[in-house]
């Protein structure tokens, strides 16, 4: 192991903060398993066989400058939320310890047990439905780490996460009104991007039913993502209008080019609505159903850096830099605008005796009720904004639907026996057309292209926890799942082409030990299979040539399957908690995009990559009251080593990292409250050199569709007024460190918040 950690990952680690395990209504530690207890919906099974985080809504409120539901993740050990701007809903991927940002099959995300991953596709475009949470209704968040409950599928191989949202026992109501500025400088660009949101919710409990409903906005301007760029190793002409105002610059792999204009910066208003209605039919019985609507109307535009000899923006046609000729493309500065409207439902009838037998019966359906993507293709700036020829992507219809029935059964004190059946069910409908005109026009003639698919899947499980001796448990496990992917069809302007039938059956087997070795000490090792089916996306989206064959695609891909490792160690202190963890996972057919340099003509789209093998090592630290009353630290480092072991399509990345995956990374929150009504936060997060490509050919993480290292600053003030009122000011990214993901990450953002409470 490399030990030159950087200065800043030992400083975050120096700061050690609060962990929520403290009410009642938050998981419990007990002998090597965590026991889920209280009367708050989860989705997590009732014995937990290995490592989980979590985080209360007093301590969201208290430390995170929380815009959006994923914020809440923020500082918990080996997650990163790819998030790019405020209200973020088509690359917010979630990534785990061995599972970078382009994997978002590889983790799992709930809300009061709904499923908002979306398992549609595995990529950046393919962000779990965050927009179907707001801050406002989380009452805590947990995170499993790892594949070790049966209870779970094979895209658990990651993390599983559980929003668990507020029921009031009582009348009470909240509104809240965020206001955020974010000044942004980078190469050309010099700008402000303003946001604003505003929330409102009311709930009551009367009898037997309790009710909850919340609405909020948001209006946010988000900085610019991409950028229109050309090769500087051209040759020399002096053809074209000589331009000036191009940044030049390296790209990824340090290769000289000129930055045009920046693109994709968008203006997003969503609109979301949240009402659950629950009955208890007896004080062990209740029957919950939830109804999200959430809508967004984005616009994504452009501007030019290039200017001509009269000062004028330079949009089209042929340019000259500095002696080097570039011809304009009408989609180099392009204009798109979104409109979506999505739908949930769910249904719960649960039961929570906590006797011999418990019982869940659950539905949920997700609806892509309308979605379309408009774009401009033909004109440019500024024509294009009075409209023109285009092309309109629907993929209304598209959505996913499950069930769940589970039991819990408790013969005697030393065994819990949990099973269940579970049917998830995936639709993809996707067709793009022409239109004369791209903002208000509809489809003219034939779709240039159009595909689609669908796949399920239905498991049983089983896992029993065993207590054999006073101080030991068990978990034994395994779940069996039977996939079927069908209906799969792509077609273009002129050619259509169907799939065969595909049905694979898997078992995953799950164990775990724990053993008390004292009474502040306990030990546990965790071991579990995840086979993490390919998804529609990955097996139907590519082409069809003139002869109507496919290509670009292979819907024979193989699932991947992983074995995943850990072993901890978790002591507890005088006032919080030390956590050591080594965790290992190897990954066979890992799902990636890829050149395959074994056939020719060389194909590049979805293959499977041999064999990954991931090690790694966690820390994660928690303490209240620490050297004065009202202090709580709390810290996590990762050092992780992710390698391709064997991949014959690709061999130039043998050896090499996997995408996505830094070997350090570190958080810190430190948290004091001055008395009752004042508290002050100040945290950071730490993450070290990364790649995107399989070869890492992309050395220059520092740069548009580079991946970087970064450190980040964040802080947070909040005042109670009164038992109603509070007000918070709060500044991201304090350091103004520019760091990417392929895209720039926001710069110093500040946050003021008013906040009501009845």
């Amino acid at each position: 192991m490399n030990t030159n950690l950087s200065p800043l990952a030992l400083a975050l680690l120096a700061a050690f903060a609060t962990h929520a395990h403290a009410d009642e209504d938050v998981p419990l530690h007990q002998l090597g398993t965590v026991i889920v207890t209280g009367n708050r919906p989860t989705s997590l099974p009732t014995q937990i066989p290995t490592t989980i985080e979590g985080i209360t809504k007093e301590e969201i409120e208290r430390d995170i400058n929380a815009t959006d539901a994923e914020d809440a993740l923020k500082y918990l050990p080996s997650l990163l939320v790819r998030k790019r701007y405020i209200g973020d809903y088509n690359h917010a991927v979630l990534s785990t310890r061995a599972s970078g940002t382009g994997n978002s099959a590889r983790s799992m995300v709930y809300a009061d047990g709904i499923l908002l991953s979306n398992y549609l596709g595995n990529g950046a475009t393919f962000a779990p439905r965050w927009g179907m949470v707001s801050p406002e209704e989380i009452e805590r968040v947990d995170v499993l780490y790892g594949p070790f409950s049966a209870a779970y599928g094979g895209n658990s191989v990651g993390a599983v996460v559980d929003y668990v949202t507020r029921m009031p026992t009582k009348f009470e109501a909240h509104a809240k009104l965020t206001l955020t500025h974010q000044p942004f400088k980078l190469y050309g660009t010099n700008d402000n991007y303003d946001g604003k949101q505003g929330s409102f919710e009311l709930g009551d409990r009367q009898g037997a039913w309790s009710w909850w409903l919340a609405l909020s906005r948001t209006d946010s301007e988000g900085q610019p993502l991409t950028f229109p760029t050309r090769s500087a190793n051209t040759p020399l002409s002096s053809a074209g209008t000589p331009v000036t105002g191009a940044v030049a610059g390296l790209d990824r792999s340090n290769n000289p080019w000129y930055l045009l204009g920046a693109a994709t910066q968008y203006h997003t208003v969503q609109d979301q609505l949240k009402a659950r209605l629950a009955y208890d039919f007896s004080p062990t019985m209740r029957a919950t159903y939830t109804f999200g609507l959430w809508r967004n109307d984005s616009e994504g535009r452009p501007a030019t850096y290039l200017r001509d000899a009269a000062g004028q923006p330079v949009y089209t046609g042929t340019v000259n830099v500095n002696g080097h000729a570039y011809t304009l493309a009408p989609t180099d500065f392009n204009l798109s605008n979104e409109d979506l409207q999505h739908f949930m439902h769910g249904l719960t009838l649960k039961t929570n005796t906590k006797g011999v037998f418990d019982w869940e019966v659950a539905a949920s359906l997700y609806d892509y009720n309308k979605d379309q993507l408009r774009a401009a293709t033909t004109v440019t700036m500024p024509e294009a904004l009075s409209g023109g020829a285009g092309r309109l992507v629907n993929q209304g219809g598209t959505g996913w639907n499950t069930f769940a029935a589970k039991g819990v059964w408790r013969p005697d004190a030393e065994n819990v026996a949990e099973f269940g059946y579970q049917r998830e069910a995936y639709k993809l409908s996707s067709t793009e057309s022409p239109t004369t005109d791209w903002i208000n026009g509809v489809a003219s003639g034939n779709p240039t292209s159009r595909f689609g698919g669908k796949s399920g899947i239905n498991s049983l499980y089983a896992q029993d926890t065993w207590k054999f001796a006073p101080q030991w448990k068990t978990v034994l496990g395994a779940r069996f799942e039977r996939w079927h992917a069908h209906d799969g069809v792509i077609a273009n302007a002129t050619k259509a082409a169907s799939y065969a039938e595909r049905t694979e059956n898997y078992m995953s087997p799950k164990a775990a030990l724990a053993y008390q070795a004292s009474e502040d000490w306990v030990l546990k090792a965790s071991l579990g299979r995840a086979v993490r089916m390919p998804t529609v996306s990955e097996l139907y989206q590519g082409g069809v040539n003139a002869a109507g064959q496919l290509t670009n695609n292979d819907p024979n891909l193989k699932p991947e399957k992983s074995w995943t490792t850990e072993l901890s160690g978790e002591r507890k202190l005088a006032t919080g908690y030390l956590r050591l963890t080594a965790f290992g996972e190897r990954t066979t057919d890992a799902l990636y995009s890829q050149t395959n340099v074994l056939v020719t003509p060389m194909v590049t789209n979805i293959q499977n990559v041999d064999l990954i093998r991931t090690k790694g090592l966690e820390v994660s630290y928690g303490a209240n009251d620490v050297l004065l009353r009202g202090l709580d630290l709390s810290s996590s480092l990762t050092w992780t080593d992710s390698k391709i072991i064997r991949n014959d399509k690709a061999p130039s990345s043998v050896g090499k990292w996997q995408p996505r995956i830094p070997e350090w990374r570190a958080t810190g929150v430190a948290s004091y409250a001055v008395n009752d009504k004042l508290s002050m936060t100040l945290a950071g997060r730490y993450s070290g050199r990364q790649y995107s490509t399989l070869d890492n050919s992309d050395v220059n993480g520092f740069a548009y569709q580079g991946s970087s290292k970064y450190f980040t600053a964040d802080a947070r003030v909040r005042y109670r007024f009164n038992a109603q009122w509070s007000m918070a000011l709060g500044i991201d990214n304090l350091n103004n460190y520019q760091y990417w993901n392929f895209h720039p990450y926001p710069q110093r953002t500040y946050v003021a918040e008013l906040k009501f409470d009845l």
